[in-house]
């Protein structure tokens, strides 16, 4: 009996299934308005890049780890005169983001609901548990995943580990995302497919060149359009 190709889908959710960035770009001009009589904007900016990949080992991704890497710029860039009242707007700010709606993408419920009960579905995501597990509640999409993975990171070895507990293992799998550096190079080197959706808004942190020379890897407009990926592979 031949084996089919693809048993098992991963997704990732920030900005694959619901915006994430624009929400942190606002939060940023908060930010650099914040401190304005210090420092030009761009430089505000480049300082609070530097800071959050700095800290990413420390703090990791998320919501609270950008709000401490806002405070240490603050600090930073005030010589240490940062003022409590500027603090105190910035732990607002960041509370403000843990807080923000959930708009899922276009496509996004029509392709789960075509593809559940077809193939395993898996939900893999970073960052901050308490707002990754808020979100996807908030989504309403959480009944749609046979399974939900909230990781420190995402590399190959997530995937292989992933893909093998959930499904028949990383070479019948596939997964879908907007970052090329951490949803789709690390599943091709684990040996899956990886189907890169790019949003108009992503990270600069995870921008690397498209592995267009690789055979696994495909790039659509939308989710939409997942579905004539999937059927050429059968």
């Amino acid at each position: 009996m031949t084996q089919r190709p693809l048993t098992t889908i991963g997704f990732d959710a920030d900005d694959t299934l619901w915006q994430n960035e624009q929400f942190y770009r606002l939060t940023e001009l908060q930010f650099t308005d914040l401190l304005a009589d210090h420092a030009a904007s761009d430089i505000i900016s480049a300082r609070l890049l530097e800071a959050e990949k700095r800290n990413l080992r420390h703090y990791g991704f998320g919501i609270k780890g950008f709000t401490l890497s806002m405070i240490e710029t603050a600090i930073e860039i005030t010589e240490g005169e940062v003022p409590s009242n500027v603090i105190a707007r910035i732990l607002d700010i960041g509370r403000d983001l843990l807080a923000h709606p959930v708009e899922t993408l276009p496509h996004v419920r029509q392709t789960l609901e075509a593809l559940s009960g077809k193939y395993l579905l898996v939900l893999i995501t970073k960052g901050d548990l308490f707002d990754q597990e808020r979100k996807l509640a908030q989504s309403g999409l959480g009944d749609l995943f046979d399974a939900v993975e909230i990781v420190s990171d995402k590399n190959a070895s997530t995937y292989r580990r992933i893909f093998s507990k959930v499904g028949d293992g990383p070479e019948r799998a596939m997964m879908i995302g907007n970052s090329l550096k951490s949803d789709i190079v690390p599943a091709l080197a684990a040996g899956s497919y990886g189907v890169f959706v790019p949003h108009e808004l992503t990270w600069s942190f995870e921008h690397v060149d498209e592995p267009t020379e690789a055979p696994r890897f495909r790039k659509i407009g939308h989710l939409g359009e997942l579905h004539s990926v999937i059927e050429a592979l059968l």
